[in-house]
């Protein structure tokens, strides 16, 4: 089963997450911020990548940028309870850095097992 870490500050979602993913089969590893990630990643590498955009320390975007930099591989889906603000959505910016899913906060079981399976079903396309 594919590895998964989930960087998320708020220890309800990272929580949350951790018990479903690990209720399907999947090995996870969790960290608080990105920059602690980056450290598990280093060590233990992940196949998928969950991150939350707003985060202390070290934020979603700069994870994404430095995981695709680090972890050209890593499949990484987005999270976030905010999209944005003025013009700026920060859900469609983690996609243009390369984000290869994105998830708006609330959301499900479903909606991240489904999400989860997507990538992992393109990292295995020729």
């Amino acid at each position: 089963m594919s590895r998964i870490l989930i960087i998320e500050d708020n220890d309800d979602a990272r929580r949350f997450m951790s018990l479903a993913l690990q209720g399907e089969g999947y090995d996870v590893a969790v960290a608080e911020d990105g920059e602690a990630g980056l450290q598990i990643q280093r060590h233990a590498p992940a196949e998928v990548l969950i991150t939350d955009i707003f985060m202390p320390n070290k934020d979603g975007i700069e994870t994404i940028i430095d995981f695709r930099q680090k972890f050209p591989t890593v499949k990484i889906i987005a999270m976030s309870g905010g999209r944005g603000t003025g013009n700026v959505d920060y859900l469609d910016t983690a996609r243009e850095i390369g984000a290869d899913e994105c998830l708006s906060k609330p959301f499900g079981l479903h909606e991240l097992l489904t999400a989860v399976q997507g990538v992992i079903a393109k990292a295995k396309q020729p």
